[in-house]
C-alpha cells in the first residue's frame, strides 16, 4: 500500500473526502508534494504559519531546544526558560492587565481554560457567546460554537450558555451580574470575516465592566499580525480581561494560551489546587519555536505591509461572479453565490498550484489567509489563478 492508501486506512478522517495530497516539504510561501509539484499557500495552515513555513529562526530554535531538553514534568512545576522567556515577550507586547500567560496545547484548550477561569474568578455560571462564532471543537468549546449544525450531534453540551447576535446592541442588554464571561472573536473568522463595529465592541467592553463580567477576546485566528496590527483588539480601542491565542502562537508548532492578569489567574492555584492542569501545555520546544517566530515577526516588520497587501487582493479580485470581498488585513473572504460555485473554484485553484478552502459557517466564501510574508507578485499570481478558476468553472 502507498502512503495515500495507508493514510485513508489508518489515520482517522475528519471528512469523507480529504484532499489527500502527500506533502513532503514546505518553505516560506510554498508546499511541495511527493511528485515535486509546488503549491502557493493561501491559508497558512489556517492562520498558523504567519511567518511562513519553516522560517530559519524557528527551525534553529527547535533544533537547539530539542538538544537541550524536551518534556520534563507536568506544566507549571519546573522553571523552563522557553516558557518563561516567551511569556515575558508576550507580556511586554500586551496591555498591563494581560501579564500572566497560561500555555496550552491548542486554541481549543485555551478556550476551555478561559471558561474555567471565568467561572472560578466570578463564582458565576452563565457564559455568553455569539452566533456564527468558532472557539474550538472540544466539548466545552463546542458548547460555545455559534451554529446548531455543529452542536446538535453532540448534545447534551454545557448548560447555561447563551448565543446572541454579534454586532447587535440588543445582545449587550443580555449581559447581567450572573454572567461569568462573554467570549467573542475580535474578528469573526469562520463566519466569513466579519469585524465588529467599533462602537459595538466598545459598548460590549463597557457593559462587561459594569456587570463584573470578564470579556474574553478570541484572537486564535486573528492574533499576531493577521489583521494588520499585532493584536486585532488594538484597532477597536478595547482591552479584554482574558485573551485567547493559538495557531500562529507556535509558529508551526502546537501551542495555545489564555492570558489574563496575575490577580485573576491566581484563582486557579487553590480551592481546588491544580485548578487547571496540562501535561504537555507550554512544551519547551514549542515555546522556543513560538518565541523565535514572534521575534522574527517583529524584527522583520512583517506586519507593516499587511493592510496594503490585503488591499491589493481586494483591488484585483473583481469579477461579476464575486458578490463581495470582505477584508481586514490578510484575512479575506471572497463570496460567491453558493458553495457549489466556490468549491469548483477552490478545486481549480488547488489543481493549478494554489491552496485555498472555505469557511465553516460561510461555505460560499473562499478563504484567503496567507503567510504574512506573501509578496505582491505572489498576490497577483494567486488572484490570476482565482479569476481563471471562476471563468473556467462557470
Amino acid at each position: 500500500m502507498n502512503n495515500r492508501q495507508l493514510f485513508l486506512q489508518h489515520v482517522a478522517q475528519t471528512s469523507d473526502a480529504p484532499l489527500a495530497i502527500e506533502m513532503v516539504k514546505a518553505s516560506g510561501m510554498y508546499m511541495e508534494d511527493a511528485q515535486g509539484k509546488q503549491y502557493l499557500d493561501l491559508i497558512a495552515g489556517i492562520s498558523v504559519c504567519n511567518v511562513g513555513h519553516c522560517h530559519p529562526a524557528v527551525v534553529k530554535a527547535i533544533q537547539e531546544q530539542a538538544a537541550s531538553y524536551m518534556h520534563l514534568l507536568v506544566y507549571g512545576e519546573f522553571v523552563q526558560s522557553p516558557q518563561v522567556a516567551y511569556a515575558k515577550l508576550l507580556s511586554d507586547h500586551l496591555p498591563e492587565n494581560l501579564d500572566c500567560v497560561y500555555f496550552t496545547n491548542s486554541g481549543s484548550e485555551a478556550t476551555e481554560g478561559a471558561m474555567k477561569l471565568a467561572k472560578r474568578h466570578t463564582g458565576r455560571t452563565e457564559i455568553i457567546a455569539f452566533k456564527n462564532s468558532y472557539h474550538g471543537s472540544t466539548q466545552g468549546s463546542l458548547s460555545l460554537i455559534g451554529d446548531e449544525y455543529w452542536r446538535n450531534a453532540y448534545r447534551p453540551l454545557l448548560p447555561d450558555v447563551q448565543h446572541l447576535s454579534y454586532n447587535s446592541f440588543e445582545s449587550i442588554a443580555q449581559i447581567t451580574t450572573r454572567t461569568a464571561c462573554v467570549i467573542a472573536e475580535t474578528v469573526q473568522a469562520e463566519a466569513g470575516v466579519h469585524p465588529p463595529a467599533k462602537e459595538w465592541i466598545q459598548a460590549l467592553r463597557k457593559k462587561c465592566t459594569e456587570t463584573g463580567t470578564l470579556l474574553v477576546l478570541d484572537e486564535i485566528q486573528c492574533g499576531l499580525g493577521r489583521n494588520g496590527t499585532l493584536w486585532a483588539f488594538e484597532q477597536f480601542g478595547v482591552v479584554p480581561d482574558v485573551l485567547l491565542l493559538g495557531k500562529a502562537l507556535g509558529a508551526g508548532m502546537p501551542l495555545g494560551a489564555f492570558i489574563a492578569s496575575k490577580d485573576i489567574m491566581w484563582c486557579l492555584t487553590n480551592n481546588p489546587v491544580l485548578g487547571h492542569i496540562t501535561t504537555f501545555g507550554g512544551h519547551p520546544v514549542n515555546c522556543a519555536a513560538g518565541m523565535a517566530g514572534m521575534k522574527a515577526l517583529l524584527a522583520e516588520q512583517m506586519i507593516k505591509d499587511v493592510a496594503a497587501k490585503g488591499a491589493l487582493f481586494v483591488s484585483l479580485l473583481k469579477h461579476p461572479s464575486i458578490k463581495a470581498v470582505r477584508c481586514l488585513g490578510l484575512m479575506l473572504a471572497v463570496e460567491f453565490d453558493s458553495f457549489a460555485v466556490n468549491k469548483k473554484v477552490i478545486d481549480y485553484c488547488i489543481a493549478n498550484g494554489v491552496i485555498t478552502d472555505w469557511f465553516l459557517f460561510a461555505p460560499e466564501c473562499l478563504r484567503i489567509v496567507p503567510p504574512l510574508i506573501i509578496s505582491e507578485a505572489e498576490i497577483k499570481h494567486a488572484c490570476e489563478v482565482i479569476l481563471q478558476g471562476i471563468d473556467a468553472t462557470a
